[in-house]
């Protein structure tokens, strides 16, 4: 484990400051509640540089501010900080998943098939609307079942893709497609912000149809969206979903930093 001092400071600060161009932060005890548009939530986080434990009172009014605004219940924080926030979560009716926090330590470059592009996704592309259906459709997929097998399709307009456009044209979102035989295969994101100074970015959304996986294309994606993040980032990191997928991030140069915590309302 990278032993970086201020690292587990930096992204916490990261998370911080990332929503303050989309969204009002409303501190409830030692929460802080981004209250923006329904089509790009962001969810509460205790503050850094708090003092003490965050109290089950408090979550459950920061639960009640965001559902108030048409919000997702939903909280995040890094485990290793807040120890005791999981209990407290599942105490508000809040279930809790513990994801592989990874920093780009060495990354290794992976080479993708020789038939597959990659393209740098621009704020007035057309097919954006494609490549949201695109992740919508594989994170929907598990590893090993079965997916339609046609193109990507949707409608002209998702909800959420006149506020990503915002965000690429204005460069705090960073995407970039896979495509194979003219057909987008894969798509995933960076968010740059700055943070007291310095530049650090999340990748996020990495995502592959179910029918072309198995050929590194994850892992491929992720190495191009480092290296354009590097360009400019002191810090590169990710939340990967699950041991598996981290140990994938491992071999291409990633390493663990600790836990990332995400606590939602559990679907019913």
């Amino acid at each position: 484990m990278p032993s970086r001092p201020g690292l587990l400071d930096q992204i916490e600060r990261y998370f911080a400051v990332a929503p303050l161009p989309d969204a009002q932060v409303q501190q409830v005890g030692l929460l802080d509640v981004p209250i923006g548009s329904p089509e790009w939530p962001f969810p509460a986080r205790p503050r850094p540089g708090r003092e003490g434990e965050v109290a089950l009172a408090d979550v459950r009014t920061a639960m009640s501010l965001q559902e108030s605004a048409g919000l997702p219940a939903a909280m995040e924080w890094l485990g290793d900080r807040c120890r005791g926030l999981a209990g407290v979560a599942r105490s508000a009716g809040l279930v809790v998943d513990e994801l592989p926090l990874l920093l780009a330590a060495d990354p290794v470059e992976v080479l993708l098939p020789a038939e597959v592009r990659l393209y740098l996704v621009g704020a007035d592309d057309p097919e954006l609307v494609r490549y949201q259906r695109l992740a919508q459709l594989a994170f929907a997929t598990p590893v090993g079942a079965a997916a339609p097998a046609g193109p990507v399709a949707g409608p002209s307009e998702l909800p959420s893709t006149s506020v990503l456009r915002e965000r690429v044209a204005a460069g705090r979102t960073v995407m970039m497609v896979a495509v194979d035989e003219g057909q987008p295969v894969a798509v995933g994101s960076h968010q740059p912000v700055e943070v007291d100074g310095q530049e650090i970015s999340e990748v996020v959304g990495v995502a592959t149809l179910p029918r072309f996986r198995g050929r590194g294309l994850g892992a491929g994606l992720t190495s191009a969206l480092v290296e354009h993040a590097r360009q400019s980032a002191d810090l590169v990191f990710l939340a990967a979903g699950d041991d598996d997928v981290a140990r994938v991030y491992e071999r291409v140069g990633f390493a663990r930093v600790g836990t990332s915590c995400l606590a939602e309302r559990p679907v019913r």
